[in-house]
């Protein structure tokens, strides 16, 4: 992963836009970001971090306040990163969720987060362009961490190397280093093993004591069938409770089978009472029956003269049921002659009055009957030619005013006619004129296009040119520092070489050979003169020198395109800036009046053709409404002939002032009434004769039936009901002297009158004893089948939960066992470690021993790491203590005793030991930019040095390394910086290059 280009807008600090060049920062492989505490330093690492995987590290995560408190209410927050990652190189567009004012009302609504990622990739015309990968959050972080190869935690110890916290790891207890550990190497699996067994031992305790439940239960259950208590150790030996059931249910059968035989005993004894009892009752029934059929008899008897007077009711009633109905008929025949009658006197009554004569017959009332209907008629024929002259005299109206509607139309149609022209004259001349300056536009366009084309050509040429000066100034200067570092590299060989033996002399060791003589004896070895140069001064020269090889370099190549560049804007720009801005104004004046001409184009055309559709429309309308007025005329005239004619055909029937309505319901309803007369004259007539008929012939049904008249037979009818309640009292008088003539000749119920009567109580008590004891024996019977049954099914049951308890108990002892174990609780776990820790504990071997090559650098072949195994003090858990191993004094000591300085060189070598291995861990992730956050104040010169020649060493490969600290010393020795400068209204970021 390497950065190029970072852009901050109203994110921490940075209020206003900065943008961060990471590539001029790279060419030197080695840049200090530095600033006064609180400038912003760590915001530009968070910066990247968010960019990346949309959140911060450490604490300022949970602040929640991404956005800068400077920035104005609408200024939106974003980072913008270019970056190569696994060899592809994209771009990464972030926002954080934030609020803003609302844009309708008062308060705040909340923004959420938003994400562009983005590609470089060729594109179809060959130039490389940056094409959208995903907007989605979820999708975006995902693509990030497989790109990268390592999640935030991973990123941030690897890419950031907190000193800081690495400190404190260093001093930290096992558990808290357990923590951190199993962050960045992921290794929550195997907590989650020790979890699942945790939660496995639980769950098979649950299980366990779930069935111990059930299976005490089920013995308890036995215990009160069986009514035996169980075995008192049968939860530790649950096999012995086969053998107590098995006993159980012998006992139960063997007192089944001897009660089955006394049942059989009390069951016979049951029967034999049972048929004295049913004899004894038998024998009382016939007693009571023959007893009950004399008394029976005596009622019958008495009941006799009414049964016969029943009888001779009956008869009459049945005779008089033909005549009825003829009878009623007669009597219904007289009513309606009674009611034509009365019907008959009052409409001839109101047919009087209403023609004011004293009376009339009927041949009178058909005579005034027959004139009514003819006036009818007439009045019939005469009204639908009142109701067209109505209609035609409302469609004269509708055409009056049509007519007058038109002639006003039509003069203002003429009047407009003649108005257009003049008017189309005028605007058609302004259309010429807006036509052309359309034309003048577009050559206007041009020509400024090309005035402002050189304009901007001869300011670049005019930048370029104080640019160019700088450049060639920039390159004198390096020229110049260029030759005094090789001269000083000369001085530097020379005096080495004139010292040369002393640095022989240095690198001697007791009893080692001499490599100029051989010899193991050193009697007397040079030494060095003051201020001698070594090795490693000499190095720093040389490489002194060929970073100003690079930077003169950079400066003529510099030089050379700034002259190309200036040369070709000369030659477009033709002319001096003044002379070419004062060509834009003319033109551009010019322009605008023709812009201004050519704007009514449109507007004009319209208006044209809106007037030339207005007169074509104009003349069709006159021809239209002089037709239509033409024929109105003729409309007019038609109607008008018409209703003269209608009006003379109506006054041949009835005068002008008749009213029709009046006159049509008079005559209706003589016409009425007279029907209504002669109608019921003839129902009368009809209804008197049908009624004398129907009377004689009812009188002559009754004779045939034997009685005087009809009235007589009518008084003789009986209801239905009434007359079938007789017939029932009639036939259950004969059914009950049947019946007891029947009983009274019974031959068994006349011995049982005289045989001696049973004694029914003792019968039945002998019965109840030995119903009662043959009851009392079954009960038993079932109730020891019962049992049996019963402790069989719960001998089953408690087998099956036995065979199905027994496997969770062997679960459950070895998940005992084996949580323990990981848990690190078992004794056979002799360090006591949880199955986590002896995973980290393998991973923070490694991180020691990566770190150790660097240590031992930095630390002048002095200090150096120890993992250990054993519980630290205070600690209820090993396998991730670190100790410090003195190798000038032989002694390991705890880290908590290092000195400021120590402990900032030996965490460093912890941070990037880590680093190592994590990125070993992700495949061998290319990290090309490193940062090392603060710590180097607590360093002495020399270890200051050692520390930096370390951090030289990363950039081996083309790693770059970002040193992050406001020590002044680093400011000296790190040229290449990026400085973090903090103000009233939010911080800014300068470049300062060597």
């Amino acid at each position: 992963m390497r950065l190029h280009h970072l852009e901050i807008t109203g994110f921490g600090p940075f209020a206003d836009p900065t943008r961060i060049d990471f590539d001029v920062l790279s060419e030197s492989g080695l840049f200090l970001l530095s600033g006064p505490t609180g400038a912003g330093k760590s915001s530009v690492l968070d910066a990247v971090c968010f960019a990346l995987y949309g959140d911060v590290p450490g604490d300022r995560s949970t602040a929640k306040r991404l956005r800068s408190d400077h920035s104005a209410d609408d200024v939106v927050p974003r980072v913008v990163l270019e970056a190569t990652l696994s060899g592809r190189r994209f771009r990464i567009d972030r926002s954080p969720a934030w609020s803003r004012p609302k844009k309708r009302g008062t308060g705040t609504t909340t923004e959420q987060a938003r994400v562009v990622i983005s590609e470089r990739r060729p594109s179809a015309d060959g130039s490389d362009a940056w094409h959208p990968l995903s907007t989605r959050l979820d999708e975006t972080g995902q693509l990030v961490t497989r790109l990268v190869g390592m999640n935030l935690p991973q990123f941030c110890q690897v890419a950031l190397l907190p000193q800081g916290r690495f400190q404190a790891f260093l001093r930290a207890r096992s558990d808290e280093r357990h923590a951190l550990l199993q962050q960045v190497f992921q290794t929550g699996r195997f907590d989650s093993v020790e979890r699942w067994l945790r939660e496995r031992r639980l769950e098979l305790r649950r299980t366990a004591e779930a069935h111990q439940r059930a299976v005490a239960d089920l013995v308890s259950r036995v215990s009160e069938v069986g009514d035996r208590d169980a075995p008192g150790d049968w939860q530790e030996d649950p096999t012995v409770l086969h053998t107590w059931i098995d006993e159980l249910t012998t006992a139960a059968v063997t007192a089944s089978v001897e009660q089955a035989i006394r049942v059989e005993a009390a069951s016979a004894e049951e029967v034999a009472a049972a048929e004295a009892s049913a004899a004894g009752i038998e024998l009382a029934g016939q007693r009571a029956t023959y007893a009950s059929a004399r008394c029976a008899w005596a009622s019958v008897e008495a009941d006799t003269p009414a049964h016969e007077d029943r009888q001779r009711r009956v008869a009459q009633a049945q005779k008089a049921g033909p005549v009825r109905p003829l009878h009623e008929l007669a009597l219904d025949a007289g009513k309606e002659v009674r009611l034509l009658d009365e019907q008959s006197r009052t409409t001839r009554a109101a047919l009087v009055a209403m023609l004011e004569l004293p009376s009339l017959d009927d041949q009178e009332i058909a005579e005034h009957q027959r004139a009514a209907t003819r006036t009818l008629t007439d009045i019939g024929r005469v009204r639908p030619l009142q109701r067209q002259i109505v209609d035609l005299e409302r469609q004269l109206g509708r055409l009056t005013r049509s007519k007058a509607e038109t002639d006003t139309e039509l003069c203002r149609v003429e009047a407009r006619a003649h108005e257009i022209p003049e008017v189309l004259s005028g605007i058609e001349s302004g259309l010429v004129a807006a036509r052309e300056a359309v034309a003048l536009v577009e050559t206007l366009s041009a020509e400024v296009d090309l005035v402002r084309a050189r304009t901007r050509a001869a300011r670049s040429a005019e930048a370029l040119t104080t640019e160019l000066a700088a450049a060639e100034q920039a390159m004198s200067a390096a020229t110049q520092a260029r030759l005094l570092a090789r001269e000083t590299l000369v001085e530097i060989r020379e005096r080495r070489l004139d010292g040369m033996a002393a640095e022989i002399a240095g690198k001697l060791a007791v009893g080692g050979c001499c490599p100029v003589c051989g010899s193991a004896e050193h009697p007397s070895p040079a030494s060095p003169a003051p201020g001698a140069p070594d090795e490693v001064a000499e190095r720093e020269a040389r490489r002194e020198v060929d970073d100003l090889e690079v930077v003169v370099e950079a400066h003529a190549q510099q030089v050379r395109g700034l002259g190309s560049r200036l040369a070709t804007a000369l030659a477009e720009a033709g002319g001096s800036v003044e002379h070419l801005l004062v060509e834009e104004d003319d033109a551009l004046a010019r322009l605008e009046r023709a812009r201004r001409t050519a704007a009514h184009v449109d507007s004009l055309a319209a208006r044209v053709e809106t007037l030339q559709a207005e007169q074509r429309a104009l003349t069709e309308s006159l021809q239209r409404l002089t037709a239509t007025a033409t024929q109105l005329d003729t409309d007019t005239a038609v109607v008008a002939t018409r209703i003269e004619s209608l009006r003379s055909q109506v006054r041949e029937v009835v005068p002008d002032d008749t009213d029709l309505d009046a006159l049509t319901a008079f005559h209706q309803k003589v016409e009425e009434l007279g029907r209504q007369c002669l109608d019921v004259t003839a129902e009368l007539a009809r209804a008197r004769a049908t009624a004398t008929s129907t009377q004689e012939a009812a009188d002559a049904l009754a004779a045939r039936a034997g009685f005087k008249c009809s009235a007589e037979a009518a008084a003789s009818w009986l209801p239905d009901t009434e007359l079938a309640a007789l017939q029932q009292q009639i036939d259950r008088h004969e059914r009950e002297a049947a019946r007891v003539r029947d009983l009274l000749a019974d031959e068994d119920l006349i011995r049982s009158a005289k045989a001696e009567a049973p004694d029914l109580e003792a019968l039945a008590q002998d019965h109840h004893r030995a119903k009662e004891a043959a009851a009392l024996a079954r009960q038993t019977d079932m109730s020891l089948r019962d049992r049996g049954r019963r402790l069989r099914g719960l001998a089953v049951e408690v087998a099956a939960a036995l065979s199905v308890w027994a496997p969770v108990r062997a679960d459950l002892a070895l998940s005992v066992d084996l949580a323990a174990l990981v848990e690190g609780k078992h004794p056979d776990n002799r360090l006591q470690m949880r199955l986590s820790a002896y995973v980290l504990a393998h991973r923070l071997g490694q991180v020691v021993d990566a770190a150790n090559l660097r240590l031992s650098t930095m630390s002048d072949q002095r200090y150096s790491l120890v993992h250990t195994g054993r519980r630290g003090a205070g600690e209820t858990r090993g396998g991730l203590s670190l100790l410090v191993r003195d190798d000038w004094t032989g002694d390991s000591r705890d880290p908590a005793t290092l000195s400021g300085g120590e402990t900032f060189v030996v965490s460093l070598a912890l941070a990037l030991g880590l680093a190592d291995v994590i990125t070993d861990e992700a495949g061998g992730t290319d990290l090309d930019t490193l940062f090392v956050d603060e710590g180097f104040g607590s360093l002495d010169a020399e270890t200051l040095e050692d520390v930096m020649d370390t951090l030289d060493t990363l950039r081996d490969g083309g790693r770059v390394v970002g040193v992050v600290s406001h020590v002044p010393e680093l400011q000296t020795r790190i040229p290449t910086q990026l400085r973090v400068h903090r103000g009233r209204h939010g911080s800014r970021t300068s470049l300062h290059l060597a």
